[in-house]
């Protein structure tokens, strides 16, 4: 079979697009015909290299999957051939205290695809049969695949760690992001008005479309003072942040006392700064968010499945070309997600 691997860590062209042996099925794993398979920034800092990690090469990357269960290990019972599924991002051992406790992100044996064990970009894939998720026919693979991974962690920041109420002012950074996109969906389906940015008319336009109330040029226009503005010098009460320090300043500067700034990522950097009398004397909470639980995918995906949000997919690429897939997503050029199919 086919696949994209990486033998190295590197810019784009460290990618190979190759033959590679079919994948052994486990009693307990199901074998899902990939169709689907978006990016992440996680796939950027994998092939790219994560100062302190080491991952065993070549491999595979990909986090988000969907496809058809080619054939079933002996021990399946759920999940049977034929079957369209999408994959949960994330594994666990399913026997510890988090993960009976339904936090299974939290299991010292968490990983992902595409980061700890192999991931997506492939023509066919073992998993586990409790990672895959039978998905509606009316809804593509191409779709199925733009969902998980964001839709879960924008899921898990509003909802489980910034406790989201009906109404509320929510900041949103980088709307032309996975994430940015799925969180101004989830906010809006709670009444709440969705203050984003974006950087450029087009991709203004687009967090426009998607719901958001207001939308604030990051390139041009000062965040914080945008923000007092629309909302009566007040500022929001929740902010999702995952753009790093670039934005970090502002995004403090825009909530409002007792505002709660969640962030799950540091993609221009993680070296923020907090100056703790503000901190303190305003109440602020700030919160670190990381993926999400099994059960929470579930409940957001119940939403995707029924149409009341919906995957933004910019654009879809074959997967031997890779190479150009990955570096749009590194040059920013995308609004939503990128997808390669086998």
């Amino acid at each position: 079979m086919k696949a994209a691997r990486i033998h190295q860590h590197g810019g784009p062209e460290v990618l190979v697009y190759e033959e590679v042996p079919e994948p052994k099925l486990r009693a307990d794993q199901v074998l899902v015909r990939v169709r689907a398979c978006s990016l992440n920034h996680l796939d950027l800092f994998v092939r790219g290299g994560i100062p302190g990690m080491t991952f065993a090469m070549p491999h595979v990357l990909g986090a988000d999957i969907a496809g058809e269960v080619a054939a079933v290990g002996e021990l399946c019972g759920r999940i049977k051939p034929g079957t369209r599924v999408l994959l949960s991002p994330g594994t666990s051992c399913r026997q510890c205290e988090q993960c009976l406790s339904g936090k299974d992100n939290f299991c010292r044996r968490f990983t992902m695809f595409g980061y700890g064990i192999d991931g997506g970009n492939t023509e066919l894939l073992a998993a586990p049969e409790y990672a895959a998720i039978p998905i509606p026919d009316d809804l593509s693979f191409e779709e199925a695949a733009a969902a998980p991974l964001v839709f879960l962690t924008a899921w898990h920041m509003l909802m489980e760690r910034a406790k989201l109420q009906p109404g509320e002012d929510v900041l949103v950074l980088a709307a032309s992001s996975g994430v940015g996109m799925a969180a101004i969906q989830i906010a809006r389906l709670f009444q709440c008005r969705v203050i984003a940015t974006a950087g450029g008319e087009e991709k203004m336009a687009r967090a426009r479309e998607l719901g958001a109330d207001h939308v604030i040029d990051h390139y041009r226009q000062d965040i914080a003072a945008e923000v007092k503005k629309i909302t009566g010098k007040r500022g929001v009460d929740v902010a999702i942040e995952h753009v790093g320090t670039a934005t970090w300043p502002k995004t403090l500067e825009a909530l409002t006392p007792g505002g709660r700034l969640v962030t799950c990522g540091a993609t221009t950097g993680f070296d923020a700064r907090v100056d703790l009398r503000y901190l303190f004397s305003k109440q602020w909470s700030l919160l670190g968010s990381f993926m999400g639980s099994m059960g929470e995918l579930h409940q957001v995906l119940k939403f995707v499945f029924r149409k009341q949000i919906r995957p933004v997919i910019d654009r879809v690429y074959p997967l031997s070309g890779i190479r150009e897939a990955h570096a749009r997503l590194e040059n920013k050029e995308q609004f939503g997600k990128i997808v390669v199919t086998p």
